[in-house]
This record gives C-alpha cells, sequence and structure tokens, in this order.
C-alpha cells in the first residue's frame, strides 16, 4: 500500500490526518526498521507492507467502534505496538495502556513515544495474567484490544477482566473466524462478556480477510480471572 493510497483509502471512511500525524506515520517506519535490526519487532519491513499490514489494519478498529469520543485504552500484547498506537497517532485524545511480556519491547514503545511527541500513554513490562490481577487495573479500562495475540477463549480470560462494565473488548482477527468465535463463547460469558457483532472487511491491495469482533462487558469478572501465567493457554475455558 503506498502512502497516498493509505490516506485516500482512510479519507473513505472518514478519516483525514494532518501534515504532523502524516510524519508521525513516516517516523514510525523509520524507527521501526531501524531498531529491527537490533531486535526481533516485525517480520514485515518493506515499506507499503508496513503501511498496510500494520498501520491501516490497526487503525482498521476504527471503522467499526467509536474512537473518537474519550477513552481509556489497554492493548494486550502489542508487539511492536499495534493497534494502540496508529490509533493513538489519529486519535491524539486517547489514553493508551499498552502491556506487553517482553522488556525490550518496552524500551522500543518508549523511545517510539518519544519520536512520536505522544502524550498519555503508558508501558507495563507484565504477563497480561498478572496485570489484569492488578486492583490498580483491573476492570478500569473503557476498552481493551489485542490483535493476533492468541485465540478467542484465552483473550477473553485475559482481556475481559480489565475492562470496566460497561466498557468493550476489541478483537482484531483473521479470516475464518467463526469456528473460534465459537469456540470463545464459553470463555467470554464466565468473563462476563457478551457478544455485540463481529464486522469482516477485506484489505485493500491484496484483499485479505479480516474481522474486528466487538465484546460488551456486562457482568464483573470472576476474582479468580485470570488464572496464573500460563495456565489460559494450557487449559482453556471451552
Amino acid at each position: 500500500m503506498k502512502e497516498d493510497v493509505f490516506y485516500h483509502s482512510l479519507k473513505e471512511y472518514g478519516i483525514e490526518l494532518t501534515d504532523e500525524q502524516v510524519n508521525q506515520f513516516n517516523v514510525y517506519y523509520e524507527t521501526l526498521v531501524e531498531w529491527n535490526q537490533k531486535m526481533n519487532l516485525t517480520a514485515i519491513t518493506d515499506r507499503e507492507e508496513v503501511y498496510l499490514k500494520h498501520f491501516f489494519d490497526s487503525i482498521t478498529a476504527a471503522f467499526y467502534y467509536d474512537f473518537t469520543k474519550p477513552l481509556s485504552i489497554c492493548d494486550v500484547g502489542a508487539g511492536a505496538g499495534f493497534p494502540s498506537i496508529p490509533l493513538k497517532i489519529v486519535f491524539p485524545h486517547l489514553k493508551v495502556t499498552i502491556v506487553d511480556s517482553l522488556k525490550k519491547r518496552m524500551t522500543f514503545l518508549n523511545h517510539l513515544a518519544d519520536q512520536l511527541g505522544l502524550s498519555d500513554v503508558a508501558f507495563y513490562h507484565d504477563r497480561a495474567e498478572t496485570f489484569a490481577q492488578n486492583k490498580k487495573f483491573r476492570e478500569s479500562f473503557d476498552l481493551v484490544t489485542a490483535r493476533a495475540v492468541a485465540r478467542t477463549s484465552v483473550l477473553s480470560e485475559l482481556c475481559l477482566p480489565l475492562v470496566k462494565v460497561g466498557g468493550s473488548f476489541v478483537m482484531m482477527k483473521g479470516a475464518n473466524f467463526s469456528e473460534e468465535m465459537e469456540k470463545g463463547n464459553l470463555s467470554i460469558k464466565t468473563m462476563g462478556g457478551e457478544w455485540d457483532k463481529v464486522h469482516q472487511l477485506f484489505l485493500p491491495v491484496e484483499n485479505s480477510e479480516r474481522n474486528i469482533a466487538i465484546v460488551q462487558k456486562k457482568r464483573k469478572s470472576p476474582k479468580k480471572y485470570p488464572r496464573k501465567p500460563g495456565t489460559p493457554n494450557k487449559e482453556p475455558i471451552e
């Protein structure tokens, strides 16, 4: 995806970038590629592919969820900052918290935030399981996001305990989501969530399928969840 196609495609969804935002995405790309030579942040380094598969793909959540309102967001397992940093660039008012278990990624993200001039961003080096048991953060976020982290039955246990009652959980998924969705039903209900809607879309240029799955938090999550680190993945609630 060439940069002009990136801007035009966003404009079709009512998102117009300022010169500053255009520059921030350029700095993001340059910083990502530079740091990727020192640490494994992404297998995708071609400029056009980064703009499509990382930047545009991250922003697709905003086509189906309202990010224009004041929101506190927690991005679980964000890796090199996806989807929360592209969303933060487009919607600067967002309050963003990123949790990731690899310390070197935290170093990169702190540097990136400085380079992009971002405020109201916080980074925590922690396992999602222990972070969600922290009283300071548990059930405190308007929105929790996760992109390509784990299957739904696992993700819901890691993420829904962080969502405040009345808030939302947005999963960004690839193709053939229906079977995974079905297997995740029990876990979502156990954590106090209810399916809202799953939106299917196809990325421009390559026409690959994506699914934006939105879950509403209706009830408090039982205190015993998430279980100790590693358990949700080994023994998913299905």
